[in-house]
């Protein structure tokens, strides 16, 4: 599971139960990144319980990096930070099965390609 940018900064329309108002200033439960004051809301419905262990460190670090990265593209220099993440969810595939089956699809239909380039050519070699 992988927030595409605009996930993390955009509000979720479901109101989240466990909104709690602070006395300095409250926090929005309903996006993970707030640009006014530059922090994460780790608590936000919105991540789905990624920052929450095993693996919750690993995924701060990444999502950290992608959300304050000026290189480009966007996250680039965060590459290793979420390879270090998904090495993390291999580990603890009783937690992130649906995350393992996300990154298998993907996987798949990157394999699928390559057969159909790798086709594509021996019939062009042929003709």
């Amino acid at each position: 599971m992988f927030l595409e940018p605009s996930a993390a900064t955009t509000p979720d329309p479901t109101p989240s139960a466990s909104s709690s108002s602070s006395s300095s200033a409250p926090q929005d439960q309903s996006a993970a990144f707030n640009p006014e004051t530059g922090e994460i809301n780790w608590d936000c419905p919105c991540l789905g319980g990624m920052a929450q262990p095993p693996c919750g460190d690993a995924f701060k670090e990444a999502f950290s990096c992608f959300v304050f990265s000026t290189s480009e593209p966007k996250g680039y220099d965060c590459v290793e930070k979420f390879q270090a993440m998904q090495e993390c969810f291999r580990a603890n595939p009783e937690v992130y099965a649906d995350q393992l089956d996300d990154d298998d699809e993907e996987e798949d239909k990157k394999e699928d390609k390559k057969e159909e380039s790798k086709s594509d050519t021996e019939l062009t070699k042929s003709v």
